[in-house]
């Protein structure tokens, strides 16, 4: 029989994590890039294009036909290379600008009310999904 206390993380408790706390917060702060968008790019004032790189379903949307040609912002960060990294879509970070409204970029299925974030067909009925941009995310 065992009846003594049982150490899992000896040397780590609690307290000793929360010197960690401010790590998590020290990446680099997220910017945002607006622009007219251009397959791939955003064009900004003055002719020069920055090209986007991020995640396959962000570049989705920065492809899709509907929406090139808008007035568009990506959040994220500038990397070294002059690249705009397009933050993490689940942090909806894709907008267009009508009528001087901010709009998060959405797609939805009228058939199964399903929104969702990326272009593309609806996972639940397998018909194509309607690009249409609301001033809430949900």
């Amino acid at each position: 029989m065992y009846f003594g206390r049982r150490v899992y993380n000896k040397g780590v408790d609690r307290r000793s994590l929360l010197l960690f706390l401010p790590a998590l917060h020290a990446e680099a702060p997220k910017t945002a890039l607006r622009g007219k968008l251009v397959p791939g790019a955003i064009e900004q004032d003055g002719g020069k294009r920055v090209t986007l790189a991020g995640e396959d379903d962000a570049l989705a949307v920065c492809n899709d036909p509907r929406v090139i040609g808008s007035d568009f912002e990506a959040e994220g960060k500038m990397r070294a290379d002059g690249v705009f990294e397009v933050a993490p879509m689940w942090q909806a970070p894709l907008f267009v600008y009508k009528g001087g409204k901010r709009l998060f970029v959405t797609y939805w299925c009228d058939v199964c009310a399903i929104r969702t974030y990326t272009p593309g067909i609806c996972w639940c009925c397998r018909e194509d999904t309607a690009y249409e941009p609301r001033d809430r995310k949900d």
